[in-house]
């Protein structure tokens, strides 16, 4: 008989403050994909709003509402179990021909808005064209970026591609994953971006203030892994939200309208020092500008 996986505890959540002009509908995509193994939940949002869901091309969840006029609060606070090992891993593994890749998976394989690997497959081919087509080359394109990409906390806004990073050897997490991604199609291995939760487990807690994380999943042998480029190792605690082509399909957060972020505050840690989720989840409770 097979023993039982250990899990641990997250805590997760995100809040968002904004204040808009005039009624603003907008989407949120925050809540963690569907093989996450969810404890409680709670979504708020003060003033209180009508909020639907819906999943999109990807079977992503989102949130749709309208943001009233004045200043908001959207809030997502959930508890989370998560198993206590590392991301898993096949060196076996073999990278099949595209002849032989699942139908769903060719998408993948095609350039993308921030994922140019049309203008980088010169480059990719020659960097990595001759090297054993195993679950190594991922792990080698993946080391790669890493040492390329110098990490510069905020270096980076929506404009900027994969081709720019790789030109000009620095970005953000999503920044790494874009590179990764478009090094990967231009080998033929289809490779997907993730956005997510990653906490600190078992790692040094990085003294910058915790946000969303972006990776990788890459296609090989008959199914999906993950990368994580802007740490090159394998991780504890990767809680995916959404999946997509690349940053274009999983923006945390879409409005018709320009309404002010006044304030982006993300949980994704083991800290239960206080009920979660929060007991008073009002705008007046959660503004620290305010207490």
């Amino acid at each position: 008989m097979s023993q039982p996986r250990s899990v641990r505890a997250l805590r997760l959540g995100c809040e968002f403050n904004h204040v808009a002009q005039s009624p603003t509908p907008a989407t949120f995509l925050v809540r963690p994909a569907g093989e996450a193994t969810v404890v409680r939940e709670l979504w708020t949002c003060d003033p209180a709003t009508p909020a639907t869901q819906f999943r999109d091309l990807y079977g992503n969840e989102l949130r749709r509402l309208v943001l009233p006029v004045g200043e908001s609060l959207v809030g997502y606070y959930a508890v989370v179990e998560v198993p206590d090992e590392l991301d898993a891993a096949d060196p076996s593994a073999v990278l099949g021909p595209p002849e032989e890749l699942p139908d769903e998976t060719l998408l993948f394989t095609l350039p993308s808005r921030y994922c140019q690997s049309d203008m980088l497959s010169a480059a990719a081919w020659e960097r990595f064209g001759n090297r054993e087509r195993t679950f190594a080359l991922v792990t080698e394109v993946q080391d790669w970026v890493w040492n390329h990409l110098e990490y510069r906390t905020g270096s980076t806004g929506s404009w900027w591609t994969a081709k720019d990073s790789y030109e000009s050897g620095y970005g953000v997490c999503r920044d790494f994953a874009h590179l990764m991604i478009t090094l990967c199609r231009a080998l033929n291995i289809p490779a997907r971006y993730i956005s997510g939760y990653l906490p600190d487990m078992d790692v040094p807690v990085l003294p910058t203030p915790m946000d969303f994380h972006a990776w990788v999943e890459v296609y090989v042998g008959d199914r999906w892994w993950t990368f994580d480029p802007r740490h090159n190792a394998r991780r504890k605690g990767h809680v995916p939200i959404a999946r997509g082509r690349d940053a274009a399909d999983v923006a945390m957060v879409t409005s018709y309208g320009a309404p002010w972020l006044r304030r982006l505050t993300v949980w994704a840690d083991e800290d239960f020092s206080e009920s979660w989720p929060p007991a008073d989840t009002s705008l007046a409770a959660r503004d620290p500008f305010r207490n």
